[in-house]
């Protein structure tokens, strides 16, 4: 009995889960049926428009390629300043000065020191010993009692030597047939070709007509070159045959602007001779004929290198007996130490700076200037 109520039991509990599985699986929402897997499609790609790139600035590699110098045109490009380009020379004297300013009173060390930094700057021997021994009697009457009074009276003393010179290149105007001739002397490498240039392009500024006559016959190239200085400024020239007479060239230049109505002859001349002539003998030759035609020769130019300090003063006493010079340019002022070598060559020799070269440039070789140029030196 027991067996068979516990039977019944199971049955029912059995239908019962049935009842309830099927009740749930009427609920529940169909299972997907399971998918083949497929291969995967590369899509094709889209052409997307590109941004506009930005300029490209081109680089130069310097070892390779150097841009071009662009020379400014004559008159355009602004003066050079004489305390911008004479660093050298005024490095040669600003220490010392600095180390007077530096001091309590004026000593002998002093007296030292000013004398050193003068002579190392090529002020030379003569002009030192006038200009200190001055300054001493003044500094013993007690009408100088400070350091920087002393160096103040210096440099008023410098200006004042070399005040009242003759520095304007002589012009005269009025015969068209009878042209100005500027003669250039100096030795080989001071820079004579291109100062006739610079001239000549600076001349042209102004509105002269000018013709250049290549009369270094000995110097190889040295037609070539000025030929080149005469094409950028606008200028003729006239030239000879390699080792041929230098004078036979600068009177066929004379001739040849009397003819044309050219105002002015710049005339280069040999620095050295390939034999063993004088060079002086040559260069008096020269000028004589070069006033013998219908040319006016009214200034003849020393053309000195400033590095080379005592030696140009040197040059400059060889060739102001030989050429009756008129007046010196100095080149190469802004690349020397030796910016003294100015106080020797006008106070020993008498012969007027007229130009002097601050630079590289057709512009950089300008009138001089006393005032500007002592206080450069004196720049701190």
């Amino acid at each position: 009995m027991i067996y068979l109520v516990l039977a019944v039991v199971v049955i029912v509990l059995g239908l019962g889960v049935v009842a309830l599985n099927r009740r749930t699986s009427k609920a529940l929402p169909p299972a997907a049926p399971a998918r083949q897997p497929s291969i995967a499609r590369t899509p094709k790609p889209t052409r997307a428009v590109p941004a506009p790139a930005p300029p490209v600035t081109p680089v130069v590699d310097t070892d390779v390629a150097e841009a071009p110098v662009v020379e400014p045109e004559p008159g355009v490009a602004e003066k050079p300043r004489f305390r911008d380009r004479m660093s050298k020379s005024r490095a040669a004297l600003v220490g010392v000065f600095a180390g007077v300013r530096g001091r309590a009173g004026i000593t002998e060390e002093t007296w030292d020191d000013l004398e050193e930094a003068l002579l190392r700057a090529d002020v030379g021997v003569r002009v030192t010993t006038e200009l200190l021994d001055g300054l001493r009697g003044r500094v013993k009457a007690k009408e100088i009692t400070a350091p920087d009074a002393l160096l103040d009276a210096l440099q008023a003393e410098m200006i004042a030597r070399l005040a009242g010179a003759d520095r304007e290149l002589r012009f005269e105007p009025g015969d068209p047939d009878s042209p100005n001739v500027w003669l250039f002397v100096g030795v080989n490498g001071v820079g004579k070709t291109t100062t006739i240039g610079k001239v000549g392009a600076a001349q042209r500024a102004l509105g002269r007509t000018v013709l250049m006559a290549a009369g270094d016959t000995f110097r190889a190239a040295a037609a070539e070159q000025l030929g080149m200085w005469a094409e950028r400024s606008g200028s003729e020239l006239v030239r000879g045959s390699e080792g041929g007479d230098p004078s036979a060239v600068i009177f066929d230049g004379v001739e040849a602007a009397s003819a044309r109505k050219i105002d002015l002859v710049l005339a280069d001349t040999a620095g050295r001779l390939h034999n063993k002539s004088n060079l002086m003998e040559e260069l008096r030759k020269v000028r004589r004929v070069a006033a013998k035609g219908k040319g006016r020769v009214t200034e003849t130019l020393l053309v000195i290198d400033a590095t080379t300090g005592q030696n140009g003063l040197a040059q400059a006493r060889e060739f102001g007996d030989t050429t009756d010079v008129t007046g010196v340019v100095l080149t190469k002022l802004d690349g020397s130490a030796k910016g003294g070598i100015v106080f020797a060559i006008e106070t020993e020799l008498g012969l007027p700076v007229k130009l002097v070269g601050l630079g590289e440039t057709i512009d950089d070789l300008v009138a001089f200037d006393p005032t500007e140029f002592i206080e450069a030196l004196f720049a701190e």
